[in-house]
């Protein structure tokens, strides 16, 4: 059977650290700029009277995709067999029409050589290593590099190419959560297959009143927000 994957994110769990932006790019090798895992903090009052709301934001996966539908060459796409919202770099032709379908601004374009400065920067202390000489010492693209990315999307995005999100489909396909679940020290964050009544993830909506970001877009997002985040 088919899986239709989602997340929840439990704000009242979410303590707004943002280890789930840093897993994100150590995962999945995304450069300065580039921001699978995001957040929105909004603040309301008058000082001293004043609290935050701390939102994770990502790719939202949605059943009826506007990217999908903009694509002209079917680079974005739905997966049949996980329903994720996927992106196949060697049909991108960098024309950013997903970028402008998307309401949520969660896509991204390479307009420069992704880790640039691996390659370029001088060591700017006299006996250090540059950035290159790491690069070529740890015989990756830069040392801190995660070649598991590459088991089923392009482990470095090109010049010219959009990203986003992908629920972290190699992990999944190993049986693995996303990275940002595993390093979210709140457990705000649940993963699950929606067609599974048993699942976490149908459990917790099934018990909570869930909202997703911009419900009058149709869009029919799978990133889904449960009870509320209050920090005074």
């Amino acid at each position: 059977m088919a899986k239709n994957y989602a997340m929840v994110i439990d704000l009242n769990r979410c303590v707004g650290c943002g280890a789930c932006d840093l897993a994100c790019k150590s995962e999945n090798n995304t450069p300065v700029g580039i921001h699978w895992s995001n957040h929105v903090v909004e603040t309301t009052g008058v000082f001293p009277n004043v609290s935050f709301t701390y939102r994770p934001t990502l790719c939202n996966h949605c059943d009826d995709a506007p990217c999908v539908r903009a694509c002209p060459t079917g680079a974005m796409y739905k997966d049949k067999e996980s329903g994720m919202t996927l992106h196949n770099a060697d049909k991108c032709i960098g024309c950013k029409s997903c970028m402008l379908a998307d309401p949520y601004h969660v896509i991204y374009y390479n307009a420069k050589q992704p880790h640039y400065k691996w390659t370029t920067t001088k060591p700017t202390v006299t006996g250090m290593f540059s950035p290159k000489e790491m690069a070529d010492k740890s015989g990756a693209p830069y040392p801190y590099f995660n070649v598991e990315r590459g088991k089923t999307y392009e482990a470095l995005r090109f010049k010219g190419l959009v990203e986003k999100c992908t629920f972290c489909d190699h992990r999944v396909k190993a049986g693995l959560m996303p990275h940002c679940v595993v390093s979210c020290p709140g457990d705000a964050r649940i993963f699950g297959d929606l067609n599974d009544p048993k699942s976490s993830v149908s459990q917790l909506l099934a018990k909570y009143p869930a909202e997703t970001l911009l419900p009058h877009k149709g869009t029919k997002a799978k990133v889904f927000y449960i009870r509320s985040y209050a920090r005074a």
